[in-house]
């Protein structure tokens, strides 16, 4: 008999002894499949999982409240970005050995990874790609002139009344794939953990990155007003040929009719790829909690398989974080793995990032809308982010 499946029935035997109730809290995405999933547990193993529905914005603050005193969920389902503040404040068990590991895309491993540790098991991740609209669109562009190029004849064929690309370009979440995509960079490492004294916000690549946004604006192709609302209800209306957007958005665009199909974001120029940030989702451990061991193996030993995961896709359709489930998927699903997989990067796991969303997008705004130098407000960003962290 394999000695993985002598140390599961010896696991099994143990579990039963003491009764053990391992709590899950996730969020309505989740929570139906995750139920099902613990009720065969349950009949397999004897063990008991209760699952408990959390609203998402809920859950992080509720576990820092509870975890402290070995109380609340033993698991908990969230984001990757969670990670950061949980693994410093003691809260989060790392996973110390993840079975197939090879299988998963290294992106949403790097993503709960934190100080050289793996706190969380990822089941998905989303980040943005190149929408378009087949009827505008035949063959999406390859390089960041052909977009522009290809935007500005949509524009005139259709007198305005069709855009040809849109996107919520002030945020700095949909712009950084050009700021890192030249080299710029939210935080530096050192040793192997991250320094958040070394901020690559301001440096060459990064003023390049905001330059080349700019050069949408200037050329007419973004407006002031866009944002993402305007984005998504241009394109739902078919009055968008090109979008920047992610795969949360795609149940939308099916249910308004859109003939769409998704790209990679084109090249900043040949042989300069786009770096996106995406996020991930995925299971993390109480190490408060006195079930944690067991809580390690159930992710282990049971969700973490092939097949679990990819019931967990089929209930929960974001794009897995595993290789192998990519065959099984649809192709929309396919082409955002396939492009957030090799030039995703996950937003920073650490505090300290809280602070850069609100300094970066006061200075794309300036940079875009009121005619700062963007030397100057990417500079002024970085200093008001390292203000914050002093």
């Amino acid at each position: 008999m394999k000695k993985w499946l002598i140390a599961i029935l010896i696991i099994v035997m143990v579990f039963s002894a003491f009764a053990v109730k391992i709590t899950i809290w996730t969020s309505e995405a989740q929570a139906p499949i995750l139920t099902k999933l613990a009720d065969e547990f349950k009949s397999i193993y004897g063990i008991e999982v209760e699952v408990v529905q959390v609203n998402f914005g809920d859950i992080k603050s509720k576990f820092l409240t509870a975890a402290p005193a070995g109380e609340g969920a033993d698991i908990i389902v969230g984001a990757h970005d969670w990670v950061g503040e949980l693994a410093a404040n003691g809260l989060l068990e790392p996973i110390p050995f993840l079975p197939e590991k090879e299988q998963y895309l290294p992106t949403p491993l790097e993503a709960f990874t934190y100080n050289g540790k793996l706190y969380g098991i990822p089941y998905a991740f989303d980040g943005p790609a190149l929408v378009y609209n087949k009827d505008y669109v035949e063959e999406p562009p390859k390089t960041f002139d052909e977009l522009i190029e290809l935007a500005k004849q949509i524009q005139d064929e259709y007198e305005g009344e069709v855009r040809g690309l849109v996107y919520d370009f002030k945020n700095f979440y949909f712009s950084s794939f050009a700021i890192f995509g030249y080299g710029g960079y939210v935080f530096g490492e050192k040793d192997g953990k991250i320094n958040v004294k070394d901020i690559g916000l301001a440096n060459e690549g990064a003023i390049k990155g905001l330059s080349l946004i700019k050069r949408l604006v200037d050329e007419g192709i973004l407006e002031s007003g866009d944002n993402y609302n305007v984005m998504d209800g241009l394109f739902k209306d078919g009055q968008a040929a090109m979008i920047i957007n992610g795969p949360w958005a795609v149940p939308g665009w099916r249910e308004a009719g859109i003939d769409f199909g998704v790209a990679p974001i084109p090249d900043l120029e040949p042989g300069v790829h786009p770096k996106p940030f995406f996020g991930a989702q995925g299971f993390m451990v109480n190490a408060k909690s006195p079930n944690k061991l067991y809580a390690i193996e159930f992710l282990t030993k049971f969700i973490a398989t092939k097949d679990i995961m990819y019931r967990i896709y089929l209930a929960d359709p974001r794009v897995p974080s595993r290789k192998d489930l990519l065959p099984m998927v649809d192709d929309v699903t396919r082409a955002f793995a396939e492009f957030l997989g090799n030039y995703g990067l996950p937003m920073p796991n650490v505090p300290e990032m809280a602070g850069v969303w609100g300094a970066m997008g006061d200075a794309i705004s300036k940079a875009l809308d009121q005619g700062i130098p963007v030397e100057q407000a990417l500079k002024e960003a970085v200093d008001t982010i390292l203000a914050g962290i002093k």
